[in-house]
């Protein structure tokens, strides 16, 4: 298996919170990274005891999204600013935390079999240092604040990016603790395991555990389209607060139906989603879908801050 390195920055500690996290009083059951919803409908506190487990709840979903609005605003952007490029999947980063921004419930979580709702929107992806077979992975978390827009955002990612693959190898954080943990007798290693599942269910895992995990954020992307793969189906995991898998396929030509009934080739990206159902229903989904599609429509939508609304229709 390859290493993966993580490279975080623990922008709870600095303050970077967003609206949501600021409009409500800290209340018993609250926790230090989010929020206890408490007016949960009956039927999804039933399942949260029916199907306990992340990955008995899974629904996964594919689906197409017409980019061909986006690439013109990418080649237009990119000749205005050759010293930095800016790509699809920055956009598809920024669309994700707009989609969350104006859809919370896309923010929750089930932990200990209850649900809740976190301070701030955090997205994670995994970095190759180099493009080979062997080379190792190195972890991003991003948490964007209210007022990035992708200029702010792309920048980050491009920035840590060229950061990263300085190194040909793990730079410490959550990958060294793990080196170190394996390195223990099978039972002993056996027992720390447990130790840690049990800290996680009840959400008391310390910060040097899950600062840079994936595991902890709102939504895990991988971006197969920047190794030519289509979007696949990727399981939750049981550990941690992960709500949402998101895989994002490789840019290419297709022919479309368009609204007026003629076909078209367009530029088009495959998506696939796999979603905990325990936090929403699937009419939520459903439009939280839209609203991603809305905005690679409508990409100038992602000049403007996060905390802008989207005025999208949802009828």
């Amino acid at each position: 298996m390859q290493k993966r390195s993580s490279v975080h920055k623990n922008a709870a500690s600095k303050g970077v919170h967003n609206e949501m996290s600021e409009n409500r009083k800290k209340q018993w059951g609250d926790k230090k990274y989010a929020y206890r919803v408490k007016d949960v409908p009956g039927m999804n506190v039933i399942m949260g005891h029916l199907m306990p487990n992340r990955t008995d709840a899974e629904v996964y979903l594919n689906d197409k999204i017409d980019a061909t609005e986006l690439v013109k605003y990418l080649e237009k952007k990119n000749a205005e600013h050759p010293d930095y490029k800016t790509t699809v999947f920055h956009c598809a980063i920024v669309a994700l935390a707009r989609m969350v921004r104006e859809r919370p419930k896309m923010n929750r979580f089930i932990q200990g079999r209850r649900m809740y709702e976190r301070k701030e929107i955090s997205l994670s992806f995994v970095c190759k240092r180099r493009f080979t077979d062997h080379a190792e992975e190195a972890l991003m978390v991003l948490v964007p604040k209210d007022t990035d827009t992708i200029n702010e955002v792309s920048k980050k990612i491009v920035g840590e990016v060229r950061e990263t693959r300085k190194s040909e190898h793990s730079t410490g954080g959550v990958d060294q603790l793990m080196d170190t943990l394996a390195k223990l007798p099978r039972p002993l290693l056996m027992l720390v395991v447990r130790i840690v599942r049990w800290l996680d269910f009840w959400g008391m895992n310390p910060d040097f555990i899950t600062n840079g995990d994936p595991n902890y954020t709102t939504i895990l992307c991988s971006n197969l389209g920047s190794i030519k793969c289509p979007s696949v189906y990727h399981h939750l995991n049981n550990y941690g607060t992960n709500s949402i898998m998101v895989t994002i396929g490789t840019l290419h030509k297709e022919e479309m139906l368009m609204e007026d009934g003629h076909k078209e080739i367009r530029d088009v990206i495959d998506i696939g989603a796999t979603l905990d159902e325990r936090i929403a229903d699937g009419f939520y989904f459903a439009r939280s879908l839209k609203l991603v599609k809305y905005i690679f429509a409508h990409p100038e939508m992602l000049e403007q801050p996060l905390n802008v609304p989207s005025e999208f229709d949802y009828k």
